[in-house]
């Protein structure tokens, strides 16, 4: 079992944040959209799932977490603090709505915790409640996520991202024509979606993202 400690350094080392859906996955199976993923080198996977049994998410997470730990990935499950624990995943990411982070810290003190945030007060918070990370978003228009704020647009992502003094990632509507701007403005951690589920040879996909990357 990993610590807390040693997870926040496997995100700080990564770059490419893929986050998988079923829904978005062309109906190919998450585990194979995961094993392409890791091909390429990935650091962190986040599966977030809406519209399945709790049954169903455990065994999905328990089989994503056979992948994640042979190819010494961070594995973060969206929203189910209760599954991620009972599934040994390494951290939970919470939305504005979802449980809170004070209370998923005393249950689970060594989980590794990302909070979603929009603006200023929300980013203070979650600081001040001791995320690990946090996610700055949507950043441009998406389908993937519903936000009553709408896309902040990159010059207000630049804002907020003055504000942050953890580990950060953004999110929302990236594509790969936007990777060499974003990473010029000093965002290391991309998290994509579709971008990346949907692409025909998912492993091709991620080299090339993650070579994007790495020449800024």
């Amino acid at each position: 079992m990993r610590t807390l400690t040693e997870r926040i350094e496997i995100f700080k080392s990564s770059d490419l944040y893929p986050v998988i859906s079923s829904e978005f996955c062309n109906g190919r199976d998450t585990c194979e959209i995961l094993s392409g993923i890791a091909a390429a080198g990935a650091r962190v996977v986040q599966i977030r799932e809406k519209n399945i049994s709790d049954c169903a998410m455990f065994e999905l997470v328990r089989k994503c977490k056979k992948i994640t730990d042979r190819c010494q990935m961070l594995l973060i499950v969206d929203d189910r603090l209760d599954i991620a624990m009972a599934a040994g995943a390494d951290g939970v990411h919470l939305g504005q709505e979802d449980f809170p982070l004070p209370e998923a810290k005393k249950l689970a003190p060594g989980m590794f915790f990302g909070v979603s945030t929009h603006n200023a007060e929300e980013i203070q918070k979650a600081l001040a409640e001791g995320c690990s990370y946090l996610n700055i978003g949507p950043v441009f228009p998406t389908r993937t996520k519903s936000v009553a704020c709408g896309a902040l647009g990159l010059e207000k992502a630049e804002e907020l991202k003055k504000l942050v003094t953890c580990p950060f990632s953004v999110m929302g509507g990236i594509k790969e024509h936007h990777l060499e701007l974003l990473c010029s403005k000093g965002f290391n951690h991309i998290a994509m979606v579709t971008e990346i589920t949907q692409a025909p040879d998912v492993e091709a996909k991620v080299r090339q993202l993650r070579q994007i990357m790495k020449g800024c």
